[in-house]
């Protein structure tokens, strides 16, 4: 999720500490097959970025973050329910996502985030050299990087805005072994580049700042590919309420909580995409807690399907967890 993130978003005023919510969400994108196999690396080989109520934008600042997402895609889903695992080659993938990135904003107004995503996959799949060998896989390589720009002029509060901005295909889409049992749907990278749009608001519920909601959507767009594969186009959406604000101590305590929708199309192309077996729709709920410890803050957060529809076999997951740590200046 992601959900594209989260982690970007300046120090907080001490008037509004504990505030807003990541502006960024999403997964990368979940890709299709070669024709020889049917196979279905499932609802994204990439995460939900869900942010923390501290990363909204509230003013001119700089943050670091480095986070951790796991998740363990290890159940065959056709459609809305669980499948038979044998009618899916593939039987689990295993990926820890670690990322370091880089937010700023200049004005109050604008500003710029920077992504860095680092991963390692583990890779059960039927294959080797007789074609019907259980195969197991490990590697890591750089993601895909993301960059993007932030608008926040339309309200004095910064509750609105708008990104802009674009993904790399800097992570490696070619890893194979010997007998090729790495489909493009396994790859970490998705070898297009992409155009991002998203937007957010938040409100406050009851007055007073105590009970925050807030809603937010991204677009990933591929608009330039490689060896005639295009992965799907695809649109996340979260909606959201998070209390600003126990204290302990010296340290705030901020549960959030939200629900968050996506949708993605399936791929197309001459090469690698496999339509049949490529694209979802899905709904996750996320409880999460953040620890405000400024200038540091730490959030944690479990993702859970509430529904999901896959086409074709796919693997899905059935938590995703997320840790990140943060550092304000």
């Amino acid at each position: 999720m992601s959900a594209f993130s989260l982690r970007y978003f300046p120090s907080l005023p001490p008037a509004a500490r504990g505030r807003g919510l990541a502006l960024r969400w999403g997964l990368l994108a979940l890709l299709a097959l070669p024709p020889r196999l049917v196979h279905g690396c499932a609802c994204g080989c990439g995460v939900y970025e869900v942010g923390t109520s501290a990363m909204f934008p509230t003013g001119a600042g700089q943050m670091l973050t480095f986070e951790n997402d796991f998740q363990d895609q290890d159940a065959n889903w056709s459609g809305s329910s669980r499948a038979a695992s044998s009618a899916n080659p593939d039987k689990d993938i295993r990926t820890d996502f670690l990322t370091g990135s880089w937010q700023t904003m200049f004005t109050r107004s604008w500003g710029l985030q920077l992504e860095v995503p680092y991963d390692t996959r583990t890779f059960r799949t039927t294959g080797g050299a007789s074609g019907n060998d259980g195969v197991n896989l490990n590697w890591s390589s750089l993601g895909d990087i993301r960059i993007e720009g932030i608008y926040t002029g339309w309200s004095h509060d910064l509750s609105t805005g708008l990104t802009l901005g674009v993904k790399l295909p800097t992570g490696n889409y070619t890893h194979q072994d010997a007998f090729g049992d790495i489909d493009r749907d396994s790859e970490i990278g998705t070898g297009s580049t992409d155009a991002l749009l998203g937007a957010f608001h938040r409100g406050d519920l009851t007055g007073g700042n105590r009970w925050i909601w807030f809603v937010q959507a991204e677009a990933d767009l591929p608009f330039a590919t490689r060896d005639q594969y295009r992965p799907g186009a695809e649109i996340d959406t979260a909606a959201g309420l998070y209390f600003n604000g126990w204290a302990l101590g010296g340290t705030t305590v901020t549960p959030v909580a939200q629900f968050k929708a996506s949708e993605r199309a399936s791929d197309a192309g001459s090469n690698a995409a496999n339509p049949v077996a490529s694209g979802f729709a899905r709904v996750l709920a996320a409880p999460g807690l953040e620890f405000d410890l400024h200038p540091l803050r730490i959030y944690a957060d479990v993702e859970l399907p509430v529904w999901q529809h896959f086409t074709g076999n796919q693997l899905a997951a059935a938590v995703l967890t997320k840790v990140s740590v943060s550092y304000m200046f």
